[in-house]
């Protein structure tokens, strides 16, 4: 692939991902006091679990295939985590701030849109396998991470979760899912990408840079460590097809927005969450073009 060919496939990539992302911030701050609690809800509880059942529950692709991949996406998460705790405790940093950042990724506002257009429409299992994976490590471990009260109850009463569940087994079983009930789920799931980038722009109007400290350091320790735990993993075991370039291009992923919420809902340094999350989220404009030009 000529030099001129290749910047062209990556920006046609990026481009529409960040410019749904610019909308939303464009929209937010010409609409100020926007809120977009109701619909990321809705979106959480209603049209990512649908993008999930209907993908997964599809037979068109075999499970099997994906099991090292998701594999790969769990090692991942929680080999970034051990990773940055040392990088932590060295700064001075509260864990509970930092950690949660470095392990849970935007795998789903910017991962799943980013592997489809890179990888084309076949890429939807893996994107959305490697989506459910780490939000289902988010709700296990996430919350409680900060607040040190594990219920178990509480993740498998996640939407997003029963879905991976629902669709997993619906795909095992060998059922069909009649086309009347089918087609109103897959219509529901279109909803989700663009409205997870729109949220995404909005979110960021709320958030400073007051510790860009913080920030900084998270834009470098996100992608590395994700980096420094995928790459031996997909030289260790044969990965098949385009899985080893889709599971580097979630290892390089930013921090992703639900970590301010929840670090907001339990007061835990929320501001610095903020800044995390923001900085590294824009640091992703330099670093998603250099792992797409290394991978393609």
């Amino acid at each position: 692939m000529q030099q001129a060919e290749l910047i062209y496939r990556i920006v046609a990539i990026i481009f529409p991902v960040f410019s749904i992302v610019a909308a939303g911030y464009l929209y937010a701050r010409y609409r100020r006091g926007t809120d977009m609690s109701s619909g990321n809800r809705v979106n959480m509880e209603v049209f990512i679990p649908a993008l999930i059942f209907d993908t997964l529950s599809a037979g068109d692709y075999a499970l099997s295939d994906y099991l090292l991949l998701t594999l790969g996406g769990a090692v991942v998460v929680l080999g970034s985590g051990l990773i940055a705790w040392p990088v932590a405790r060295l700064l001075g940093y509260q864990w509970k701030t930092f950690v949660p950042p470095m392990m849970f990724s935007n795998s789903g506002n910017m991962g799943v849109p980013l592997i489809i257009l890179t990888f084309g429409s076949t890429a939807l299992p893996a994107a959305v396998l490697l989506f459910a994976i780490e939000n289902f490590l988010h709700f296990l471990l996430g919350q409680q991470m900060i607040t040190q009260r594990w219920s178990l109850k509480a993740v498998f009463q996640n939407p997003m979760i029963l879905a991976t569940i629902l669709g997993i087994g619906v795909a095992i079983s060998g059922l069909v899912v009649p086309e009347f009930l089918r087609l109103p789920i897959h219509m529901l799931g279109q909803v989700s990408i663009p409205l997870l980038l729109f949220s995404l722009g909005v979110r960021m109007i709320s958030i400073d840079l007051n510790d860009w400290r913080i920030g900084s350091v998270a834009a470098l320790v996100c992608p590395l460590s994700g980096l420094a735990i995928g790459i031996p993993f997909v030289q260790l075991l044969p990965l098949p097809g385009e899985q080893a370039s889709i599971l580097l291009l979630f290892c390089a992923l930013p921090p992703a927005v639900l970590n301010f919420l929840v670090a907001e809902r339990f007061n835990q340094e929320p501001q610095k969450v903020a800044s995390i999350v923001l900085i590294a989220n824009f640091a992703s404009l330099l670093v998603i073009p250099t792992v797409l030009w290394t991978i393609l």
